[in-house]
């Protein structure tokens, strides 16, 4: 990937004068409040009107976002995702729709809570204001000092013979890459943030984080000229009593519903916190969920002599206990073909009490993961002294097996203890062949290694032996070879598990995949092994903890169950996700998502209503807010519901029952609400609903807008289910990924600051429209700048010498480029309605910048500019650009094209005729015709190969030919008709039956011809292709144009320009202007001239 290059400082004056002009419309909107839309009043539409009536007599649109966590202000990023839906709102108001796009704040879970404690904490270590904090240079000083005391302190270790303790748990992570590891403190992430250090300590109370941060993100939207109604915002919490009834509400349906249940589930952990972390609780890990390993439970036979003696010196004597090493797999129906166990020489293993006599050796992380408790601690004892004991292991033919060293295990992995099954695994072949070529450098008796691996499963693709196979495939010399052994054990779990037959044991002959579980449950029922759960990779949560899988009580959203999700998968059929990748994302989702924690005990949030205990955690308060958005404005003012909103109702008078009533989920309702108020509200939700499009990031598909889905069906009519979800990637800035770290980083308001607010929005709008990655280039939008002042002064100048500009009846160029403004017109709205909106940028302002650019040039030759044109350019251009750069766009509605209403009540532009598809492609000729004239030029003035002479001499005046043939060739025609049969019949052009039809000495033409044909097949009507006749006259266009065609070459003096016409094998042509008979030249470029590409050729006059 390219290195990120910050965009060059440029002189900021064009900039500022656009920054004005955004602050003069942001100041008039202020006032003008064109964001705030209602539901039609009973008296445009009486209650009680159908919902298809009222959407059929009043079109809308209603557009959210995911709404911001308010632990920070708003990154590029956020920018990206919000600037989708403010697009869309803009386009379908241009639509004469009544678009909305509110937007709150969400600071329900752990994000804020966790920080504010970590503030309290730091508070207590450096002072109120944080004045006793380390610098950066003290404590990285102190950090590499302790470092070196502790290297020097190994060094006498070994060199007198001393052993470390074994007992004694150390981090095996010097400090000095600890440091380099961890976050920074919160108080220096606070000042990241733009927080005055001294204001710091007031966000120890995570109240305050709700006063300060929604403000501040409000402001900054607004500064980017956001179309947001934030009369309909608020904060979630029950800080807000409105929000927290709604919540409330929320659950307790869900329930009656049978959609929320209690019981043991497993689930991501954290122990530190003492509770499930869920996505948004975590710090990595995001969409990480609990994965099922068996527990094979490898009976020590015989410790060796030296970690006997270290047990029983540390007060533990196996004699008379079973002692097992526990290794976790993914594949017990392999445990036929183990051949010794693996274990770290680097890991302190616990010695744990499990109770009647069992003890099991695994890592400490692993202890509360075996069987569902937290077991006691005998002793540590590392893996050194392990290796070399005596085991047995379940299923394996072999009795006696040993334990031996590898490298490559992971503390933070499993149970740290491996079973080695060379046959089939890649990783234990290549440790089991490292071993057997160097037992003295590993430390152990090579009789100690089982040489031959044991065949238990086969498959056609690798045989009985796929790990070899596989190994001497991918060419994997040693354990260190990483990235071929993680390519061979994804082949070698795919193909042994789909493909595979057990070759052992009692399910020998059965299919892999029908065997797994059954040796699965006769291991665990024979007591040799159990079930549990871990994470499939490492999740951290936000406090700073490596999670684990627990087995809790807990209440969860059942999720996945049978007719919910036969719900979900129905509305999700018939949704517009915008991309085919989006919908196959939500399939996946709804395959393995099941089960999901609903309660919490640490966060902000609302209490469960029926278990006051618990907390609803971050995700499942978040699910339907977009309906608490078309009523909240009736209910509260602020976004904290302190003071009551329009229709003066309390939130105590918002009961289970009225929401329900508000919602369409019941008819009547006893309330002291009065009826007409009630109503009011629910026509703001019957209006409005259902969600046209949620905007997100496509990271929040495995959770937040699947949950939506889910949320939305079971608690509303299926007539207001979500009908689109709009997901995009993450967003690079200049080519590369954010970081704070690298400082590659922007927020919204620094973007503002540094661009403007349009600027900006033409830079996010050019980024992409896919759900890949996009990419903010700050070369861009500086590029904007110059472009939008550029227009700026051009239309100023047109407004002042308007009077000056041609009238009258239109001339071709006229009539091309009205035609040429329409198609782009129509290109836009399409790429618009499409959400494509860097496609809608290209049509409606490069491409639109080009053709004025264009007639501007060419209109000089003719008298100049129409001036009605030229009004209507400015105008549709106004209008076109009005959903990207709003301030712009009003600016040039109001002050150039003279409207005295705003752009936001304005419509999207329409044109009485047609596009002409005959003058849109004699436009396309007379520029084709000027480029192929700057070629001949090119070509002429070129050396030949042999000598230094060349066809034309720059510093004398030329003479310019078209040669206009008016026929194709017959051998054109011939094979044109060939291709036209063989495609009649089989829809396909099939270039071996186009070859038994062409003669040997036509070859070199006829193929090359052939592939254009077969290209234009793909993309267009083959009645278009077959049918070759020009749609306008090309002898006049030529002729109406020669004045223009004679400016093309753009080194040498044209004195005169001629254009000749033919048939295809004639030997003379006539002259387009005076009739007179031309002899042809046997050039190859007017031998190869076809109908709509003339040959042309330069000459210098004689």
């Amino acid at each position: 990937m390219a290195e990120a290059k910050e965009a060059p400082e440029e002189n900021t004056s064009r900039r500022d004068t656009l920054v004005e002009i955004e602050k003069k419309y942001q100041a008039i909107w202020a006032k003008e409040k064109p964001f705030e839309v209602d539901a039609p009043s009973e008296q445009e539409e009486p209650y009680g009107t159908s919902v298809e009536k009222l959407h059929e007599d009043y079109p809308k649109w209603y557009a959210s976002m995911a709404y911001p966590y308010m632990n920070g202000v708003l990154h590029a990023g956020h920018a990206f995702t919000y600037s989708k839906a403010d697009f869309a709102t803009g386009f379908e108001r241009l639509c004469g729709k009544r678009a909305l796009f509110p937007l709150g704040f969400h600071c329900t879970g752990m994000p804020i809570l966790a920080s504010a404690d970590k503030l309290k904490r730091e508070m207590e270590m450096f002072g109120e204001n944080f004045e006793r904090a380390p610098s950066k240079e003290e404590e990285e000083k102190a950090l590499k000092e302790e470092d070196e005391r502790k290297k020097k302190e190994e060094q006498m270790k070994k060199e007198t013979g001393q052993h470390e303790d074994v007992t004694k748990f150390t981090a095996k992570k010097s400090k000095v890459k600890e440091k380099a590891g961890r976050a920074k403190f919160q108080f220096e992430i606070m000042e990241q943030l733009g927080v005055p250090k001294e204001e710091i300590k007031q966000f120890a109370d995570p109240k305050h984080w709700l006063e300060y941060f929604p403000p501040l993100v409000k402001k900054h939207v607004t500064m980017l000229g956001g179309r947001v109604d934030w009369r309909r915002s608020m904060v979630t919490t029950d800080v807000n009593p409105y929000y927290n009834r709604f919540v409330q509400w929320q659950m307790n349906r869900l329930k009656e519903l049978g959609k929320i249940k209690f019981g043991k589930r497993y689930t991501i952990y954290s122990v530190k916190d003492g509770q499930p972390c869920m996505d948004h609780d975590r710090q990595s890990g995001e969409g990480v969920l609990p994965q099922e390993y068996t527990g094979i439970k490898i009976e020590v036979t015989g410790f060796t002599a030296r970690a006997l003696g270290y047990l029983r010196e540390h007060g533990f004597d196996p004699e008379g206990k079973k002692v097992y090493l526990v290794a976790a797999t993914l594949r017990p129906e392999t445990m036929y073909g183990q051949t010794c166990c693996f274990v770290s020489r680097k890991i302190d293993y616990g010695l744990f009490d499990m109770g009647h006599g069992e003890y099991f050796i695994c890592t400490r992380r692993s202890r509360s993961l075996l069987a569902g408790g937290d077991y006691k601690e005998a002793l540590l004892v590392n893996g050194d002294l392990l290796v070399g004991s005596k085991i047995h292991a379940p299923l394996t033919p072999l009795k006696t097996l040993r334990v031996l060293p590898m490298e490559t295990i992971l503390e933070s992995k499993g149970t740290g203890v491996v079973t080695c099954v060379p046959s089939d695994s890649p990783d234990d072949f290549v440790t089991t062949r490292d071993l057997l070529n160097k037992p003295e450098y590993h430390g152990i008796d090579r009789d100690w290694v089982v040489e031959d691996p044991i065949s238990i499963v086969r498959t056609d693709k690798y045989g009985d032996m796929c790990a070899k196979t596989l190994v001497e495939k991918l060419k994997i010399h040693s354990p260190k070879d990483t990235q071929q052994l993680a390519e061979a054990k994804t082949l070698a779990y795919k193909e042994g598990y789909y493909n595979g037959v057990l070759l052992k044991g009692k399910y020998q002959g059965m299919k892999v995949e029908d065997a797994k579980p059954k040796v699965k449950k006769d291991l665990v029922d024979a007591g040799l092994a159990f079930v549990y759960n871990e994470p499939e990779k490492a999740v951290m949560s936000r406090s700073g903890d490596s999670c684990i899988v627990s087995l809790e009580d807990q209440w969860y959203l059942d999720y996945g169950e049978k007719n919910w999700k036969q719900q979900a998968v129905a509305c999700l059929q018939k949704m517009n996700t915008y991309a085919p990748d989006t919908k196959n994302a939500f399939e996946g989702v709804f395959d393995w998502l099941k089960n999901w924690a609903l309660s919490r005990t640490y966060g902000l949030g609302t209490r469960i209503p029926w278990d006051q205990k618990y907390l609803v955690e971050s995700l499942s308060d978040s699910t339907v807010y977009q309906a608490y958005y078309t009523i909240c404005h009736l209910l509260h003012r602020d976004i904290y519901g302190r003071e009551r909103g329009l229709l003066d109702i309390s939130a105590d008078q918002m009961t289970d029952d009225v929401w329900d009533y508000v919602f369409c989920r019941r008819d009547e309702v006893v309330s002291d609400i009065p009826r007409a108020k009630l109503d009011r509200m629910r026509r703001e939700f019957e209006y409005f609903y259902p969600l046209d499009e949620s905007i997100s990031g496509k990271d929040l598909i495995p959770n937040h807008l699947t949950f939506y889905i889910y949320t939305n069906v079971a608690l509303f009519r299926r007539q207001f289910w979500p009908t689109g979800i709009r997901c995009n990637g993450h967003l690079m800035l200049n080519n590369a990924k954010m970081s704070k770290s690298t400082g590659n980083f922007r927020t919204l308001a620094q973007l503002v600051a540094k661009f403007g607010a349009d600027a900006s929005r033409v830079a996010l709008a050019d980024a992409g429209d896919s759900v890949e990655d996009a990419n903010f280039d700050e070369s861009n939008a500086n590029a904007a700048i110059l472009r939008l002042y550029n227009l700026k002064e051009w239309c100023e100048t047109m407004k002042s010498s308007e009077t000056s500009l041609r009238t009258g009846d239109y001339n071709f160029f006229d009539t091309a480029f009205d035609n040429e403004m329409n198609q782009l017109i129509d290109e836009t709205f399409a790429h618009y309605k499409a959400t494509h909106y860097k496609l809608a940028l290209k049509s409606g302002f490069f491409d639109y910048h080009y053709a004025r650019d264009y007639y501007r040039e060419v209109s000089a030759l003719y008298g100049g500019m129409h001036r009605d044109l030229v009004a209507k350019y400015i105008e549709t251009l106004a209008l076109m650009l009005s959903p990207v750069t709003p301030h712009f766009a009003d600016y040039l509605y109001r002050e150039i094209a003279g409207h005295t209403g705003s752009i936001h009540t304005a419509r999207w532009p329409t044109h009485a005729a047609p596009v002409s598809k005959s003058i849109s492609e004699e436009l396309e000729y007379v520029r084709r015709l000027q480029r192929s004239i700057r070629e001949a030029e090119i070509q002429s003035l070129k050396k030949k190969k042999k000598g230094k002479q060349v066809d034309v001499d720059v510093n004398r005046p030329v003479d310019v030919t078209l040669f206009i043939a008016r026929t194709f060739p017959d051998w054109q025609d011939k094979y044109v008709e060939i291709v036209r049969q063989i495609f009649d019949k089989c829809h396909i052009v099939d270039m071996k039956q186009v070859r038994g039809h062409v003669d040997g000495r036509d070859m070199k033409k006829v193929m090359p011809f052939v592939s254009v044909l077969k290209k234009q097949l793909d993309v267009s009507p083959p009645e278009e292709v077959f049918n070759r006749e020009l749609s306008f006259d090309e002898i006049r266009a030529v002729k109406l144009t020669l004045p223009v065609l004679k400016r093309a070459p753009a080194q040498v003096s044209v004195a005169s320009i001629h254009a000749v016409f033919f048939n295809n094998g004639d030997s003379v042509g006539t002259d387009v202007s005076s009739g007179a008979q031309v002899d042809l030249p046997r050039a190859k470029s007017i031998q190869n001239a076809t109908p709509g590409n003339p040959g042309v050729q330069i000459r210098n006059v004689a």
